[in-house]
């Protein structure tokens, strides 16, 4: 199941990837400038400030971006506005790398208040992000074709229309827009990544063709550990997940302290069969979690009971989760309770253990609403009365209470009506609900078609180093957010994630997945958020 999401922030960042401008003088030097030919030397627009040590931090964080380290670059951008405190584009970075909700809003109106000094590139970028957080995702588009005419030759612009494209579900248009970048630039890395996640994720899907950017990436950067990853992700939606685990392990060889690897390993072992492995995995990977990561990871070893026909076992474990979380030290434990109780809503629903539903409906709630608040942006809040609606309705509907079930798929219909462009309202927003209505939710053996409802914003998460975006196929789970802050985001960056996908959405269709739950979607409607790019997105 796929829930209602915001997406929000990182909508916004659909643009991220678009971002600075070089020349080779500029690029940071150290142990990974090796890597800057591939990433960070590859903008050809500018980037506005008056500061060395600022403009090197810059592009350090860029190239971490690029590679998936979104923790890494996050230290680097808040370090390049600590050297210049009028680097609005560096404040941009920064949100688009946010732990937070809170630490993302602060940072995007930084960025606008520097806006006047920066270049025409940079306030573009800016301006998009703006309209991506309020879901104007139309005027956000109109921004990105703003930004290509005026920069046609940077493959930053060329991705971050890519990314405003795919925001609104124009797949062909994005596909042609990721195909220019790669035109201009065929050895940049991030380009590959998000073609090919955009292969498993979008329509129509190839995985053969996924596989191979996931390759080109690899062998753009053979020892940098996130690229055997994104092969390994290709592998698994190919259902071949004997190579996908031997990629995923050859990349925690070359990196031993990069969780996600384990995270993507569990998964392996998780669709083999080999639940003791898995949770080993994962109980390694959140040891070794940064930032939100801990946290974020925890849901996947409670799949684990799941696969293992226990549902109740992972319901315990996710709720021992939402008690603990706090004294975790992550940056957003509310992101991460909000995950971890949709995922008790998921399975609990699925399974009609109704004390369960009941009680982490209970508290989930306010907790989507005090989120609501301190985004203090009414789409967002829409968005989060529209989950809410949608996590209801689809009890009521299991429960056999179609009578409220139908007055919770016409309340999202009312609330998400003036976030969905005029020629996407033939696809009802409560598409889930009004399946189950029409029978195609059932108990016993049946199957259950908990569809997916369009998204307006993005829903908060813990982002992650594994982040999820979407639906997941052959063999993939879907995977929650680790490190940054995944306002569920699914409309990223430029091609979206980065570590994938989507936060605790992610999680929420692992668990979907592991209950055997197949989703009927109907044709994508604009407002669905887009995947992440790099992680991948399951």
């Amino acid at each position: 199941m796929m829930s209602v999401s915001h997406a929000s922030t990182r909508a916004a960042l659909a643009l991220v990837l678009a971002s600075v401008s070089w020349s080779a003088d500029a690029a940071a030097q150290g142990p990974r400038s090796a890597l800057d030919p591939i990433t960070s030397a590859v903008i050809n627009h500018p980037i506005t400030t008056s500061s060395a040590e600022a403009r090197a931090h810059f592009l350090e964080g860029l190239r971490e971006f690029d590679l998936g380290r979104l923790i890494d670059a996050n230290v680097h951008f808040k370090a390049a506005v600590a050297a210049d405190p009028d680097f609005g584009f560096a404040y941009l970075n920064v949100a688009n790398t946010a732990n937070s909700l809170d630490e993302f809003k602060t940072n995007l109106a930084l960025a606008e208040q520097n806006a006047a000094g920066a270049s025409e590139a940079e306030r573009l970028q800016i301006q998009m992000t703006r309209k991506g957080f309020d879901n104007d995702l139309a005027g956000q588009l109109a921004l990105g074709q703003q930004l290509v005419a005026k920069y046609p030759q940077s493959p930053r612009a060329w991705l971050a229309l890519a990314g405003a494209q795919g925001a609104l579900n124009e797949n062909a248009d994005a596909r042609e827009s990721m195909a220019k970048a790669l035109e201009l630039s065929p050895r940049l890395y991030v380009a590959h990544v998000i073609m090919g996640n955009n292969y498993i994720f979008g329509e129509p899907r190839d995985f053969t063709k996924a596989l191979g950017h996931m390759q080109e990436a690899e062998a753009l950067a053979p020892d940098e550990s996130n690229a055997h990853m994104f092969v390994g992700d290709a592998y698994r939606a190919q259902k071949n997940l004997e190579k996908a685990r031997e990629e995923y392990l050859r990349g925690h060889a070359l990196e031993p302290r990069n969780a996600v690897l384990l995270v993507k390993a569990g998964h392996a072992n998780t669709f083999l069969g080999d639940y003791a492995a898995a949770r080993a995995d994962y109980d390694s990977a959140m040891a070794l979690g940064r930032a939100n990561e801990k946290a974020a990871y925890a849901p996947f070893r409670a799949y684990v009971s799941v696969y293992a026909g226990d549902p109740g076992a992972a319901i315990a474990e996710l709720n021992r989760l939402v008690a603990s979380v706090d004294g975790m030290g992550v940056p957003d434990p509310k992101a991460n309770k909000v995950a971890a109780l949709t995922n008790v809503v998921v399975i609990a629903t699925h399974t009609k253990n109704r004390a369960a539903v009941e009680q982490a409906l209970k508290q989930l709630e306010p907790l989507l609403m005090q989120q609501a608040d301190e985004a203090g942006n009414p789409a967002f809040t829409r968005g989060q009365q529209a989950q809410i609606a949608y996590l209801e309705g689809w009890w009521a509907a299991r429960r056999g209470d179609y009578t409220a079930a139908q007055t919770q798929a016409d309340r999202i219909s009312q609330l998400l009506e003036p976030d969905e462009p005029a020629e996407a309202r033939a696809d009802a927003p409560a598409e889930g609900i009004h399946r189950a209505l029409s029978g195609q939710v059932s108990g016993g053996s049946r199957t259950s078609a908990a569809g997916q409802p369009v998204r307006s914003l993005r829903q908060v998460s813990a982002r992650g180093g594994d982040g999820g975006r979407g639906r997941c196929h052959a063999g993939q789970e879907v995977v929650p957010g680790s490190s940054g802050l995944q306002l569920q985001r699914d409309r990223l960056r430029p091609g979206a994630k980065a570590g994938a996908t989507e936060g605790w959405q992610v999680g929420t269709l692992g668990a979907a997945a592991a209950l055997g739950v197949r989703r009927r979607v109907p044709r994508p409607s604009p407002r669905r958020t887009r995947r992440r790019t790099f992680r991948s997105a399951c």
